[in-house]
């Protein structure tokens, strides 16, 4: 484990102390670069049996409140953590899983008219748009 330099002086700065917990979870996420939390977990215990779940969870929100790493909601299930801020929207295919990611310029003219109409401002980082892929669109009949 190589002790992340910048993790402990953003802690220190908060009045808060570096543990082998925190740099273990954040080397998972890092390593893993998309991953839930049980994911995270599974990965953190190979090296630090004792650390649970609870543990997990507490330390991705500390971690995110830092803006170290930035959570997705990719479907009904558990986020999905990464250290790298979300610069594109996912695509989740609902049949098959597939994720596509596409630029958050594509929903530019959504996102002006979210802005006009409802003074909503958009964060695409953390939007997954739920529907099917190509391979899972039924045929298309000719008439």
């Amino acid at each position: 484990m190589v002790v992340d330099t910048s993790l402990r002086r953003t802690l220190h700065d908060r009045g808060m102390r570096m543990t082998p917990q925190r740099q273990l979870v954040l080397d998972a996420v890092r390593e893993l670069q998309h991953a839930t939390p049980e994911r995270i977990c599974e990965q953190v215990q190979r090296v630090a049996p004792a650390v649970n779940i609870t543990t997990i969870y507490r330390t991705l929100d500390l971690l995110e409140g830092l803006d170290l790493v930035w959570h997705t909601h990719l479907g009904h299930g558990a986020p999905s953590y990464s250290t790298q801020a979300h610069e594109h929207v996912h695509l989740v295919c609902h049949r098959c899983g597939e994720v596509t990611e596409i630029p958050p310029d594509e929903l530019m003219d959504l996102t002006a008219r979210l802005r006009d109409q409802f003074g909503f401002v958009l964060n695409p980082s953390h939007l997954a748009l739920s529907g099917r892929c190509v391979s899972c669109l039924p045929p298309v009949e000719n008439s």
